[in-house]
């Protein structure tokens, strides 16, 4: 489908979605963020759904200014994912071992390395700029510099929630990596201290919703912020590198016989502000929720840890802002989903996939999501599709 076009206060709101299928709460988000003095733009992503501070799914354009709840408290939230040279016929019967070797090496959930993980001791990973990213922890906000030790052991784990780590299929029976993580505790710590920085400021107190609450160009908050959230974005970029490293050590190891090899690998945030211009005009893009999907811009697009993901190229949307959906998008909250689904229903749904099958992710179950094909269809203006993958080994935190 091409969008349809909502109005809005200051401008009309972009929907790559019916508008009648998204709930209220997340339609009077989209109301609200159309308000907004500086807004230039909005475009709404098919997996769009209700979230804190901002819409998930929204893609925010402002001049010379910059939500950091729009943002969200997941700074460079993102995926990766690496071609391998492996097939199906490389993988034995029972995947319980591989996916347990995964869990070994690399934490879940609020756990750490027991040190931090040099990239050095990877073949082939580029090191260059890691002393100096390091080195600009020491301009970070105040509040969070006696997080540096936690930070550095926790570069290159989960977390927990939607992120995941796969063991995927094509459709030709090739074999994938894919992760999901973003900027771990450090990055949440410095959103939660830059929100709450904003909300105070006075041009923010008449403001429709409070979450939206925004710094502007040439202040000192301005600064503070884009200089602590890039280097967030950074930090969540490199975990995910980091990971898959592990990851692929792991399978170097598991399939020795094979003597796996990796093409290029993708990498992609959907939690993020990027410089971006339009029309002649320089703007603030945030994806909330939302891939950059510029032409031939390569990209990923998961489903749920039982169904489909996608591998995608941009088409040049510039009416979406060059943007996409990050995923299929959630259709009910963690908490209806845990009332409503059994650890039971859990296991049919994610039959022939070696994952976690109890309560504790009962929040994560497929049903919980948009049908993945339906969220594609809505795009199709947006980006083409390069490969279709199909996990067998699901890791959660």
């Amino acid at each position: 489908m091409s969008y349809v076009e909502v109005p809005g206060a200051k401008v009309p709101i972009r929907m790559w979605a019916d508008p009648a299928s998204v709930e209220e709460a997340a339609m009077r988000q989209l109301q609200n963020v159309a308000t907004l003095p500086w807004v230039e733009g909005l475009a709404v992503m098919p997996d769009v759904h209700f979230g804190k501070g901002a819409t998930v799914g929204s893609v925010i354009a402002m001049r010379g200014a910059v939500c950091p709840a729009a943002v969200g408290v997941d700074i460079g939230c993102g995926m990766s994912a690496v071609k391998t040279s492996l097939t199906a016929n490389d993988l034995p019967g029972d995947l319980s071992r591989l996916r347990s070797r995964i869990e070994q090496v690399i934490p879940v959930g609020r756990g750490m390395h027991d040190d931090p993980v040099e990239p050095g001791r990877f073949h082939g990973m580029a090191t260059a700029g890691w002393d100096d990213f390091w080195g600009r922890f020491e301009g970070i906000a105040e509040t969070v510099k006696f997080r540096h030790e936690r930070a550095s052991k926790q570069m290159g784990t989960l977390g927990s929630g939607n992120h995941m780590i796969e063991f995927c299929l094509d459709a030709e029976g090739v074999v994938w990596l894919m992760l999901h993580s973003g900027s771990r505790n450090i990055g949440k710590e410095l959103a939660e201290h830059h929100i709450g920085v904003a909300q105070k400021l006075s041009h923010n107190q008449g403001l429709v919703d409070r979450d939206l609450a925004v710094f502007v160009s040439d202040t000192p908050q301005m600064a503070a912020y884009r200089n602590d959230l890039f280097w967030a974005q950074e930090y969540a970029r490199n975990n995910r590198a980091i990971m898959m490293a592990l990851f692929k050590d792991v399978v170097r190891k598991e399939f020795k016989k094979a003597k796996p090899t990796f093409e290029q690998e993708i990498s992609c945030h959907h939690n993020y502000v990027a410089e971006e211009r339009y029309d002649g005009v320089d703007l603030l893009v945030t994806r909330k929720g939302a891939i950059r999907a510029g032409s031939g811009d390569y990209g990923i697009i998961p489903g749920s840890m039982g169904t489909s993901s996608y591998i995608v190229k941009g088409l040049g949307n510039e009416k979406a802002f060059n943007s996409a959906s990050h995923g299929a998008g959630r259709r009910m909250s963690r908490g209806a989903a845990k009332r409503r689904f059994t650890v039971k229903d859990l296991e049919e749904q994610t039959r022939g996939v070696e994952c976690r099958k109890d309560s504790g992710v009962l929040d994560e179950i497929p049903a919980a999501y948009k049908p993945i094909e339906q969220v594609m269809e809505h795009q199709r203006d947006l980006v083409e599709v390069v490969a279709k993958l199909k996990q067998v080994v699901c890791v959660k935190g």
